[in-house]
C-alpha cells in the first residue's frame, strides 16, 4: 500500500496510508499523542523502578524515541521491546523529523540504528536504554509475565478490528507481570469490553489533542 509522509499539527511527521485513509499517528500531532498516552499516562505511572516495556506496533520508532530520551533524563533503566510485522523502510525513518522536533539532534543516529539494528538482538543505548526489535504479527507473541508495561499502539479498529479482538488482548494480558499495565490511545466500548473479558480492569482517561478519550488497562 502506498504510504507518505505527511506534517501533523505540532509540526512533527507521521506516514499516512493512502487506500485506508489512515495514518500512524494523530493528524493533530504524532509528539503530543506520543507523551500524552505513552508517557503521562504510561510510564509516568512507574517510579524509580527498572522497567520492561513491549510497544505493539513499533512503526515509525517515536514512541521508542520518546522513552529513550526520558530514560536519558530520568536515568531510568528500561529494557523496551519493539513488535512490527511490516517495518518502516530506512529512507522512511531518515525522513521524519522527530529528532529535530523534539531538539534533541544530537540522538538522531540512535532513532536510525533503531530502524537499522538487527532483528532479535539486544542494544544497548546510553546508560539506561536496552532496545530490541521482533518483526513478527501480533498474534504470534508468546510471552509470559515479561512486561511492566504495554504501549498498544496498532492501527485503528476501522481498518483493523481483528488487532483490537480478545484473542490479541489475551496475548497482552498474559504477557504483562502482574500490577503491570496496558495504555492505549484507543476508547471505542466495544475494544473495553474484549479487555475486561480477557481480566484486565479498564479505566477510561483524557484523551491527547483531538480526542476525547483514551484507555488504561491493568493487570491486578
Amino acid at each position: 500500500m502506498k504510504r507518505e509522509i505527511i506534517v501533523t499539527k505540532d509540526g512533527s511527521t507521521t506516514i499516512r496510508i493512502s487506500e485506508w485513509d489512515e495514518c500512524y499517528h494523530s493528524k493533530h500531532g504524532a509528539i503530543q499523542e506520543a507523551y500524552h498516552v505513552f508517557i503521562k499516562n504510561g510510564l509516568d505511572y512507574f517510579i524509580d523502578k527498572p522497567l520492561s516495556i513491549m510497544e505493539i506496533g513499533f512503526g515509525t520508532g517515536l514512541n521508542a524515541f520518546i522513552t529513550f530520551l526520558e530514560s536519558q533524563k530520568r536515568k531510568h533503566t528500561i529494557d523496551y521491546i519493539g513488535i512490527e510485522a511490516y517495518p518502516v523502510i530506512i529512507e522512511e525513518a531518515i525522513a521524519m523529523n522527530y529528532a529535530v522536533t523534539l531538539d534533541a539532534k544530537r540522538f538522531n543516529s540512535i532513532y536510525i540504528q533503531m530502524h537499522d539494528c538487527l532483528w532479535d538482538k539486544q542494544i544497548p543505548f546510553g546508560n539506561f536504554f536496552n532496545f530490541s526489535k521482533r518483526e513478527m504479527f501480533f498474534s504470534e507473541i508468546s510471552y509470559k509475565e515479561k512486561f511492566d508495561l504495554i504501549y498498544f499502539d496498532a492501527f485503528g479498529f476501522r481498518v483493523q478490528p481483528e488487532l483490537w479482538s480478545t484473542e490479541i488482548f489475551k496475548i497482552m494480558f498474559d504477557a504483562l507481570k502482574s500490577g503491570g499495565i496496558l495504555v492505549t490511545y484507543a476508547a471505542r466500548g466495544l475494544i473495553k469490553r474484549n479487555m475486561i473479558e480477557v481480566g484486565f480492569t479498564v479505566e477510561k482517561l483524557n484523551g491527547p489533542p483531538g480526542k476525547r478519550e483514551m484507555m488504561r488497562a491493568f493487570k491486578r
